[in-house]
Formats: structure tokens, sequence, C-alpha cells
């Protein structure tokens, strides 16, 4: 019997916003634990939480940028438990009136975008835990998918296309390694054709868009090979271990009634006036997927080129600024992906900068290999390459006159070569355009010396 998978996936993802949810401290990242704290984020008892209006707007941002229906109006919760990471034993998020419903990430759909403030991180030692409060109270918006996806690839694009329209949208940096976004995954198995969904297994502790493709290749494999052995999957939440490569037992999954939730007695309702929300959406950017649409059709460029381009927003946007003063927008993408890329963090060239430096390759100016050592130098100093050029003395002999005479004594100076030429040796012209350089001190257009050699040789 063949089984599939059926997958869906819950997506933490913290916010871009310079103070916590419902209190004034802020959320910088790598602070010295417990110093971005105060009695509201602590929990103490008494304290009034004050609702963030930056986070309810990134998130109806959010909701917009992925075709989701927004609530006019919505509500807050008390969802109750009792755990270290959470000082109030109650953490403040929606359940049954979320922000966002509804709404699609490529051909799979997102149930809910509700929002709720973080948890605090806990910290085990070989003999003692801690626990920083830093990160406790960060808004925190919580993405649910239909358990559309089918298969780990399924799952790696959806992560990939979700955080994409994030970051390019402003809302989050996206930054795994920093726990701005997180993902716990529910994968259950069924006999093909079946339409009941099997028994769900919620895992966690994965902390890379491809640490959720492994954990989920091995536990659809893990539970088809149980059904066979006549085994009974349970509803449970599993850890994943990323260095052993396999899921283990954390607990019993909760229900929602296990968290009581009840409405939050301290806050208001959130309700979003058509005059608010239409602001919000005028903000909405261009989504990643017409980007690259735009940028084949408007630049002319390859799909693959487009896709490394828009991948990131900011080299995206470079790249625009730099190929709206170009000729030749292929000749940027080329740059931007070859030599910009892998530094683009450090890079200290202007887009106009680029520009200028293309255009001077292709007007003869300098050779693609003298380019690369201009390029080097203006990253290096920041230098324009005109600049550069001129200190260097890299600027090529594009004089036709003065090219025309350095032909002729190539070619007096070699009649093997040109007999050779002449009785078909066309390779013949390559030595001939080398002595041309040399006479020129290597400052010869070479293309112009082929040319001139061309036509002389020709005639």
């Amino acid at each position: 019997m063949e089984y599939e998978a059926v997958i869906g996936l819950e997506v933490h993802v913290q916010l871009k916003t310079h103070s916590k949810m419902f209190c004034g401290c802020a959320t910088a990242f790598g602070a010295e634990p417990n110093t971005l704290v105060c009695p509201v984020c602590l929990g103490y008892p008494g304290v009034l939480p004050v609702m963030n209006a930056e986070a309810v707007r990134k998130t109806i941002l959010s909701g917009l940028m992925l075709g989701c229906e927004i609530a006019r109006f919505s509500k807050w919760d008390r969802k109750n438990y009792f755990y270290p990471d959470m000082p109030k034993n109650y953490q403040i998020s929606q359940y049954d009136l979320p922000l966002c419903k509804g709404g699609r990430v490529g051909k799979f759909g997102i149930t809910r975008i509700h929002l709720e403030e973080d948890v605090a991180k806990s910290f085990h030692f070989a003999e003692t835990s801690g626990v920083d409060f830093n990160r406790a109270g960060t808004p925190l918006m919580e993405i649910v998918s239909e358990p559309d996806m089918r298969s780990p690839e399924d799952a790696f694009a959806y992560l990939t296309a979700l955080k994409e329209v994030l970051i390019g949208g402003g809302v989050s940096d996206c930054d795994m390694e920093k726990g701005q976004l997180r993902c716990d995954a529910n994968v259950s198995v069924r006999p093909v054709g079946e339409k009941k969904f099997g028994e769900k297994v919620e895992i966690k502790n994965m902390n890379s868009i491809s640490g959720v493709r492994r954990a989920l290749a091995y536990e659809i494999q893990r539970q088809i090979a149980a059904v066979k052995r006549g085994e009974t999957i349970v509803q449970e939440t599993r850890r994943w271990d990323d260095d052993t490569s396999v899921t283990s037992v954390m607990r019993t999954k909760e229900h929602a009634h296990d968290y009581r939730y009840f409405p939050e007695p301290d806050l208001m309702p959130v309700e979003v006036s058509a005059a608010w929300l239409a602001e919000i959406r005028r903000a909405v950017p261009e989504l990643p997927e017409a980007k690259r649409r735009r940028f084949v059709a408007h630049y002319g460029l390859p799909e693959y080129d487009a896709e490394v381009l828009v991948a990131d927003a900011s080299v995206a946007a470079y790249y625009e600024q730099a190929a709206a003063g170009s000729k030749n927008p292929k000749a940027i993408s080329n740059w931007v992906m070859t030599e910009l890329l892998a530094k683009f963090a450090e890079n200290t060239i202007a887009p106009a900068q680029l520009a200028e430096l293309v255009a001077a390759i292709d007007a003869g100016q300098i050779s693609g290999k003298q380019g690369k050592e201009v390029f080097a130098e203006m990253f290096a100093t920041g230098k324009n390459a005109a600049v550069i050029i001129q200190e260097k003395g890299l600027a090529q002999l594009s004089d036709a006159g003065a090219l025309e005479g350095l032909v002729d004594q190539a070619l007096a100076a070699n009649p093997k070569s040109v007999a050779d030429f002449k009785a078909g040796n066309a390779a013949a012209i390559n030595f001939l355009k080398g002595q041309v350089i040399k006479l020129s001190k290597g400052k010869a257009n070479p293309q112009l010396a082929g040319e001139i050699l061309a036509r002389k040789l020709q005639g």
C-alpha cells in the first residue's frame, strides 16, 4: 500500500518593531540577558499592557500581501499555561477572532494570521538552567497554513516564498539564527486516495528551512514504517535533533481547551477603520513574483538572473538603481551576481558607480579583465571607475588612426604570420593581434585592433 503525507505549518515571525508588543522595552537582539525588561514583560502583578499599533499594522500588511481577508474587528485572548518562559503563566494571543483569515502562499492556503507576544528564552547548562526575558513580549505573528502540503519539498517551497514576501515587505528580517522566524510542522500520513487525515504529530526545534525539510523527510518515513508494522500513531509533540537527524518524543500534544482561552480583560478589542486599512493597503509593495516577471520583461534578463536578484530585496533595489543608469542591464546583473552578491553586506560601490564601470567597459575604455581590477579597487577605496582608470593609466587605446599605425608595424615585422593567414590559417590573426597589443604596451583595444587587422589582411 502506498502512503502520502499531509503537512501543515505554523510559522512564528518576530515583527520588525522598535518596542515590544505590550510595553516600551526595546526589541534589540544580542543584549545582555534580562536587561531589556520591565514590570509589564516580567509579568508583575497589577501592571497593564498597552498595545503596539505598529505591530498590528505590520500584521495587517502581511495579510494584505498574502491575500488574506482582514478582520475589521478582532480581540485579545489569554492562553493559559505554566512554563518558566512565560512569567505571567499566560500568553496574550488571539484565539477565535484573528486579524487575518484565508490567503495563499503560491498554491498553498493560509488558515489564519494572528498576533501575540513572544515568550522568554530558556538556556540549559550542565547542571543548571536559566531564562532570558529580553525576548518576552516581542511582537510575534503566527501564520498557520492549511494542510495543503504533501512533501518536504512543498514545505521548503512554502517557507522560502513566505520568507521572501515578509522580508520584501519590511515586516521582519526573518533571521532564523536569531529566532526571528521559527516553524512548527504538523505531519500525518494516510493511504493514497484516503480522504480522512491520519493522527498528526507536531515537530519542533527546527532552526532552518532546510532543517524543516530534513525533519519532515525523517518523520514521514518513521510514521509510514510504524503504520506498516501495525502500530498506532498518537498525537504528540516531537523534538528534531539536527545532529542525529531524528525526531524524539517531547510530550503528548495539548488541545485548545487545555489552554483555557478567555478574552483578555485588560485590552480593548482591535477595530480597524476603513481609512487605516486603506492607508496600509497603499503601503503594500510589489511582491517578489511580480518583480521577477517585471525584471524579465523590462530589463530583458533571463529568468535565472531575475530569480537570484529578487531573492534579496536589498539586492533587487540595488540592481534597479544601477540598471536605471545603464544601457546594458544584463551586464549590470552579471556584475551583481558574480562579484557583489557574496559580499553585499560589505559593499562600498554605489549603484551609479557600478553603472559607470560597465559603461567604461562597453565603450572600450578598458577591457573586461581590466574591469575586474578596477572593480576591486572601487570596492576597497570607494573611488569612481574613471578616477581609478586615470590613476592607474588603464585606459585602452581606441584611436583608430593610432591603432592603424601599430597594425602596420605588426604586419611589417611578421611577414610569415601574414602569409600563413593568407594561406588559410585563420588563427594567425590572433598572433598578430597579440603583437599589436604588445606594441601598445597592453593598451590597444583588442576588438578594434582585430577589426583593423582583418580589414588589412583581407584587403
